[in-house]
């Protein structure tokens, strides 16, 4: 099979006054295999049998990989991004991603572009699926903010809380003036780890996970163009419902922090979900879990309980958390993180409990189980997460009240529609 670069095309700044090339790839060079140049991009010539839709992937870690890895493995042409180059020149050198499932088959998910020029990532696409942790949700709108254009559509997977809020509020902050469809999904479509350079094994895709856009109204348009691809996303109201119903802030610190004399004794050799909940880590599961349902009350929105979402998810039951856990086949051989410096801390306090603790005490809940697990994460890593973590203002919600943030997330903006104002239902 013959790959080459792409040649002769200009990417052009939003906004411009005038055509500006910000770089161009060199005249072409065909070969049998992968050919890298000196732009540290990878280009694959057009099959016949592919799907039209152009997807980008940001993000080459764990989630990242196995999502590139399953939509090229099905046909779809797929351009894969990832800031640091060196993290996917293995990728590069072997045309896509070796992906394995939990059924023991072995497949290889062929790549249409691997780069870490997010411009060129950008280009044409239709859709970006944003494969990262939550930190980098805000550096990567900044990054995107000059190469959007109109009609594209971001998906954030996971959002974790708030991300659709910071994600808007990063490319207004960067001027970015695109009609961009900005999405994110409640999880991550399917529990996967990367397994080596090229590699990538799927454990096991949930049934059904939720999906909001922001505002609200264009969820439909979302789903519409994203239904072909994975007709596991489902509508939920808003982004809200997509954020409250983050059950990474249920179970990745708590487990994470009351494990830690396990993980740094034995490197994290033990089963995550399986030996890291006991009764008693449950209980304290349970806990945080009441908390952010109760937060979730406070701001109009119907939040599933964990075991209710796992029911969902996986078809995992059981009369407590505990048991609803140890039901779930898709758990069964994750290992626990290898150190506690990682994104189980560092992701999920700052920006899945630090928000919606923030919102939380916003509205008057008490939120004293997550604020215990956020000093606890702060003493043991030295990181002050709630100052670097998705506050309101990083969201644009600072002063906003329950009526305003509810029409945001709506409608977009946080003023009412003329027929509210006059007392006419919309």
């Amino acid at each position: 099979m013959c790959y080459q670069p792409v040649t002769g095309r200009s990417i052009l700044k939003k906004g411009s006054s005038r055509s500006r090339a910000v770089w161009s790839l060199p005249d072409p060079i065909v070969r049998t295999g992968a050919t890298l140049d000196r732009h540290n991009e990878w280009w694959k010539a057009k099959d016949m049998n592919e799907h039209e839709l152009n997807i980008t992937v940001i993000g080459a870690g764990h989630g990242g990989k196995g999502m590139a890895a399953d939509l090229g493995l099905r046909g779809y042409s797929v351009r894969l991004y990832n800031r640091t180059y060196k993290n996917i020149e293995a990728i590069a050198a072997r045309g896509g991603i070796e992906v394995s499932f939990e059924d023991g088959r072995l497949d290889f998910g062929p790549l249409k572009m691997v780069t870490s020029d997010i411009a060129y990532a950008l280009h044409g696409a239709q859709v970006a699926m944003v494969v990262l942790p939550a930190s980098a949700h805000r550096d990567i709108a900044i990054a995107a903010a000059p190469y959007l254009q109109d009609g594209q559509t971001v998906v954030l997977n996971p959002g974790r809380t708030g991300g659709a809020f910071e994600f808007r509020q990063a490319l207004r902050d960067a001027g970015c003036t695109a009609d961009v469809v900005i999405a994110e999904a409640e999880t991550f479509l399917f529990a996967s780890r990367s397994i080596g350079p090229a590699q990538a094994h799927i454990f096991r895709r949930k049934n059904t996970v939720p999906l909001a856009a922001l505002p609200a109204t264009r969820t439909e348009q979302v789903l519409d163009i994203l239904q072909e691809v994975y007709p596991q996303f489902i509508s939920a109201p808003n982004v809200l419902y997509t954020s409250l119903n983050n059950m990474g802030a249920v179970f990745h610190p708590a487990l994470t922090l009351l494990n830690a004399g396990w993980i740094e004794a034995t490197g994290g050799d033990f089963e995550f979900y399986i030996d890291g909940v006991t009764p008693s880590t449950a209980q304290m599961l349970e806990r945080l879990d009441r908390e952010r349902v109760t937060v979730a009350t406070a701001l109009g929105v119907r939040a599933e309980s964990a075991c209710d979402w796992l029911a969902r998810a996986y078809s995992a039951h059981g009369a407590n958390l505990y048991e609803s856990i140890h039901d779930n086949p898709g758990y069964k051989g994750i290992r626990a993180p290898s150190r506690l410096r990682h994104r189980y801390i560092f992701e999920d306090v700052p920006f899945s409990l630090v928000p919606i603790a923030e919102l939380g005490k916003r509205f008057g809940v008490d939120v004293w189980a997550m604020e215990a697990m956020i000093q606890l994460a702060c003493v043991i890593d030295g990181v002050d997460y709630r100052h670097r973590g998705r506050t309101l203002d990083r969201m644009g919600l600072v002063g906003l009240s329950l009526r305003e943030i509810t029409r945001l997330v709506q409608t977009g903006s946080i003023h009412p529609h003329p027929d509210e104002e006059n007392g006419q239902p919309r």
